[in-house]
């Protein structure tokens, strides 16, 4: 190994460490930031509301996986819902895939999202800066950050918002 070589370090991450940030109704805890990874990925722990998830959207910039921790979900990928799914179970869009999920259960469910390279957590900063203040959160603001951080958000596709589809 050369001199000049520099070794990226180890990143631990505890449990009860991270930043919380709260925006469009969940709460994510960023646990790994593209400053600790040079930007090569980005890893956060979000907490959802039973009946909530985003918007349909597409990220431009980077890919998202997502490890189901607890709960109940359905995604959507691919121009169509899956069925309900739970804990231990894994999906992948990659950068110009039109998704979102939507919790289906009852109580908060939890999931990884790790995203390659990083800079959704900024994304999300951001707009938990907007919602952080007082009043209803600014769309036009909202769809100005999402803008910038190559985020698209896309009108609902028809069943998005069926019922039929939930256990």
């Amino acid at each position: 190994m050369e001199k000049d070589t520099v070794v990226p370090a180890t990143i631990i991450v505890l449990a009860e460490e991270g930043t919380s940030l709260h925006a469009f109704g969940d709460t994510v805890q960023v646990k790994i930031c593209g400053e600790q990874t040079q930007g090569s990925l980005a890893v956060v722990l979000d907490t959802t509301p039973p009946g909530s998830g985003p918007p349909p959207h597409i990220h431009h910039h980077e890919d998202e996986l997502f490890l189901v921790v607890e709960g109940r979900y359905r995604f959507l990928a691919n121009g169509k819902w899956s069925e309900v799914v739970g804990a231990n179970t894994v999906i992948y869009t990659p950068r110009g895939g039109l998704h979102t999920f939507q919790n289906v259960g009852d109580t908060p469910s939890r999931h990884w999202v790790i995203t390659t390279p990083s800079g959704f957590e900024q994304f999300f900063a951001r707009c938990a800066d907007v919602f952080a203040q007082s009043g209803p959160p600014d769309m036009a603001r909202i769809l100005a950050i999402s803008t910038e951080h190559g985020l698209e958000f896309v009108p609902p596709l028809p069943g998005a918002s069926d019922e039929g589809d939930k256990e």
